[in-house]
């Protein structure tokens, strides 16, 4: 009888285990049943699961993270902020009484921006806008010793500076080739956006060549990289470098409503950037090349109106008499197609290398010609106020003040996200502004099927116009409407 009961208990027994074990297993998460049952539900045990991420592809995300850090860090030492101070009038004293003008003396504004060592003997390049009007300037290194810096020179004409500063040990960022760089090539930016310093953001560059006129009024030098590594206020100055670590561009400017980035900011290249520092450093001032021609780019219209037999270059628009161009044999509907073995793709880039080369110097020119392709020397003369005044004397009267679309004459002229063109700010009797029904206010966006950026442009275009008895049909946009007007 104890036996049975002792049988009856251990049979009780296994089957009350047996049923917990059968129960905990289906409780337990798919991936930690037995093989066996995993098999049976065609379920691949966990071991041999692929993984989230490709070893390879997190190899090369890592590889190009530690390429992003070794830049940082190469460049830090590189990379100052620099902080302005100067005395400025209170806008409001215009608006109150002589006597009590007294109690709205000058005030201290400050600045921020930031530089690059280039040279280890103290030369910071920035931008002019940095440095412009400033009293004082303080540059603070990235070890956190500040020294005061002294501003050897200026160029407004392409927003570029030179400071020096005095102190040890300075590191000089590598200078590469901006015009090898790639749209699609990886870059970082570096500077002190709000004040933050040493802040490093990444993009790739967007395009090349860019021209915004939005330096000296639209008057200036401008072929810059857009890159899409944020810049924001105070990054103005501070370098654009490939992976390599080198210095590809001075970030200058973004287009954004905000004022914060959006995503489009702008570089001057160091193939700009470059004669200009060696100009200030050895003179002290820039000193630039003058050709005697104005080119424009090559469009479909001149194409047409001209039989071109090329698709792109440099248009010679006009040239003046007993200068480089013209004693060169440079003609009026020539086309630049190459210059120095260079690949010539319009006129802004002609303009610009022109600029960059010192007084003196002789550049090797491939033209076509009706065509045929020809080979020219020129040898630049010196552009001055003097020179340039033989443009403007050969102009077209349009008796009409223009002025480029900025922020500010947007505003003053009710008009929002303007990008390009030139505002009429006064019409002339007589002129022939009115003759093509011209107003104040008017926003002219295109002569001939070429958008305008500059007055220079307009001038070219009105003296081609003059030159071949030809009108031309202007796009004007007038508050909310666009029309089409005439020049005759």
């Amino acid at each position: 009888m104890t036996k049975t009961i002792t049988h009856v208990g251990l049979a009780l027994t296994a089957m009350i285990t047996g049923s917990l074990v059968t129960t905990l297993l289906f409780l337990l998460p798919y991936g930690l049943r037995t093989p066996a049952q995993a098999q049976n539900r065609n379920t691949v045990p966990v071991g041999a699961r692929p993984p989230i991420v490709n070893a390879e592809n997190l190899q090369h995300a890592q590889n190009l993270s530690d390429a992003f850090h070794n830049v940082a860090e190469a460049l830090r030492p590189c990379v100052v902020s620099i902080s302005t101070k100067q005395l400025v009038l209170d806008p409001r004293v215009n608006r109150v009484p002589p006597q009590l003008r007294w109690q709205f003396g000058p005030r201290e504004q400050k600045g921020m921006g930031s530089g690059v060592i280039v040279r280890s003997d103290g030369y910071i390049l920035t931008n002019n806008h940095v440095i412009e009007g400033a009293e004082t300037l303080t540059v603070e290194l990235s070890d956190g010793q500040t020294v005061s810096g002294t501003i050897i020179g200026a160029d407004p004409q392409t927003d570029l500076a030179v400071v020096k500063i005095d102190a040890p040990n300075l590191r000089a960022a590598a200078f590469g080739d901006s015009d090898a760089t790639r749209v699609g090539d990886w870059v970082l930016a570096i500077g002190s956006p709000f004040g933050l310093d040493q802040t490093v953001t990444a993009g790739i560059i967007s395009g090349k060549n860019r021209v915004q006129a939005i330096i000296a009024d639209g008057n200036g030098f401008e072929d810059f990289l857009q890159t899409d590594a944020a810049i924001n206020p105070g990054n103005s100055g501070g370098p654009l470098v490939n992976l390599r670590g080198e210095l590809i561009g001075i970030n200058t400017a973004i287009l954004s409503q905000s004022g914060a980035s959006a995503g489009i900011g702008f570089a001057i290249p160091v193939s700009m950037a470059q004669p200009v520092l060696q100009s200030i450093i050895e003179t002290g001032e820039v000193r630039r090349g003058f050709l005697g021609a104005q080119v424009v780019d090559v469009s479909q219209k001149l194409m047409e109106t001209y039989d071109l037999r090329v698709r792109s270059g440099a248009f010679v628009a006009t040239v003046l008499s007993e200068q480089s161009a013209d004693r060169a044999g440079l003609k009026v509907g020539d086309v630049v197609t190459r210059i120095d073995g260079r690949l010539c793709t319009g006129g802004t880039q002609l303009r610009n290398y022109v600029a960059s080369r010192p007084p003196g110097s002789t550049l090797r020119m491939e033209i076509n010609r009706n065509g045929q392709n020809m080979q020219l020397r020129v040898r630049l003369a010196e552009r001055t106020d003097e020179a340039m005044a033989g443009f403007r004397a050969d102009r077209n009267n349009f008796g009409s003040e223009l002025v480029p679309v900025t922020p500010e004459s947007q505003r003053q002229y009710g008009y929002r996200g303007l990008q390009s063109g030139l505002i009429v700010s006064s019409v002339e009797k007589g002129s022939i502004a009115e003759q093509a029904d011209l107003e104040v206010g008017d926003v002219i966006e295109s002569v001939g099927g070429l958008r305008i950026r500059t007055v220079d442009q307009l001038a070219e275009i009105l003296m081609e116009a003059k030159r071949t008895s030809k009108s031309v049909r202007m796009i004007v946009r007038r508050g909310r409407e666009r029309l089409t007007l005439l020049i005759r």
